[in-house]
């Protein structure tokens, strides 16, 4: 009985050992598999995470050699022209200097601002850099301002010294109509021009030093392309000394300038027209004032006339093509200060060492000459020059009426 009980508790253990070494293997195995399975689902996982890394270091990689080929590109468009540019300009410019005959710079047929504030410097910087004697050198432009080019060249011929006013106005808005108002080449009726400028130097054969060329160096910076350093390498600012002779009515010792004119920067509205109005007869209560309107059509701009103005002095009877702007630099050198639309002879007092206000209304088109200006001014013995937006007025009304009884 007892090795009955014993036999069946032995078969017992050995049941329970069994089983129990059978659930810890199965456990084994199932752990085995789970964590092969973890294995092969990490494994892929790397593969699939290895793959998109690699996708996206060949995309980026991808990306940064046609952002690097496009900067190249862009460098390329960009750099290219103007090292093209500039090897062909100073080519010419030396072939120029490098000549024995007489050098006729101009004819100059655009805005009075741009040969004042850039074209003047540029052919100061020309004959210096290339080491030009002054003896051989014609200036070539209009109403009379040879001594704008005092040092640059000795001898001036007036182009209304070559055409009636009239048809040198048609000519010239002929020219404009055909091309540009900028002088970008040299068109038929600058050949016209040369031509009757050696005849009337007495010149055979000479040398041209046209504006396209300081138009074709400079254009880009006026359209914002390029930085001031593309003005800077191509002019040479300076004042202007001499004095022009021309003859002038009996003057105060002290008085003010004042020039305005329609435009981009102040145009024709009769809001402009009030308080520049407004303007003059406030300067006009503390100072003389000298008014350069011309009376003359020879561009398209118009002079602002103030009428009726307590103390206005005006230049009527003074003034013909050939002087007009002789009479207006030597009558702003010798004032206390220059009022006027800023833009062409606003551009020039600075130089002539008269302190400026600049007045505009929009400075859209203004920027990069306003840059370029202060630059100059501050580079040479300029007097001081402060542009003024027109609405400024307004805003000075406000804070400081005028009393009663007083306009």
């Amino acid at each position: 009985m007892s090795f009955s009980l014993a036999a069946q508790n032995l078969a017992r253990v050995v049941w329970n050992r069994t089983a129990k070494l059978y659930r810890r293997g199965r456990h084994w195995g199932l752990r085995r598999q789970k964590d092969l399975r973890e294995t092969q689902k990490h494994a892929r996982a790397q593969m699939k995470l290895g793959g998109e890394r690699g996708r996206d270091a060949a995309q980026h990689a991808y990306a940064g050699v046609v952002r690097t080929s496009r900067y190249w590109d862009r460098l390329r468009h960009r750099t290219w022209p103007l090292v093209a540019r500039d090897v062909s300009v100073r080519r010419s410019l030396r072939s120029i200097a490098n000549s024995s005959a007489p050098v006729i710079v101009g004819p100059w047929l655009s805005e009075v601002g741009y040969e004042a504030l850039y074209w003047v410097p540029f052919l100061r910087w020309f004959t210096r850099h290339y080491d030009v004697d002054p003896d051989r050198v014609i200036a070539l432009s209009r109403g009379g301002v040879a001594s704008w080019y005092a040092g640059i060249a000795s001898r001036y011929v007036e182009q209304f010294d070559l055409f009636t006013p009239e048809e040198f106005a048609a000519r010239n808005e002929a020219r404009q109509r055909d091309g540009d108002q900028k002088q970008l080449g040299v068109l038929e009726f600058d050949e016209e021009i040369v031509r009757r400028a050696r005849a009337r130097a007495g010149v055979l054969t000479s040398a041209l030093c046209h504006p396209s060329t300081m138009f074709q160096l400079l254009r880009q910076f006026w359209l914002g392309n390029d930085s001031l350093q593309s003005v800077l390498d191509y002019t040479e600012y300076a004042r202007v000394n001499a004095i022009a002779t021309v003859d002038l009515p009996k003057l105060p010792d002290t008085f003010v300038a004042v020039k305005f004119y329609t435009g981009r920067a102040l145009m024709d509205t009769p809001e402009h027209r009030q308080q520049l109005r407004h303007l003059v007869e406030r300067i006009s209560h503390r100072y003389p004032v000298v008014t350069l309107n011309t009376n003359l059509s020879l561009d398209e701009h118009a002079d602002y006339v103030f009428k009726d103005v307590p103390g206005l002095i005006t230049l009527d009877g003074w003034l013909t093509p050939q002087n007009n702007l002789a009479v207006q630099t030597e009558v702003i050198r010798r004032a206390t200060r220059f009022v006027g639309t800023c833009g062409s002879l606003a551009w020039l007092a600075p130089m002539l060492g008269t302190d400026t206000l600049a007045v505009y209304a929009d400075d859209h088109f203004l920027t990069p000459h306003l840059y370029a200006a202060r630059h100059a001014y501050n580079s040479m013995d300029a007097a001081r020059f402060t542009p003024m937006d027109l609405s400024v007025l307004d805003d000075i009304d406000v804070l400081h009426p005028a009393p009663v009884g007083h306009s």
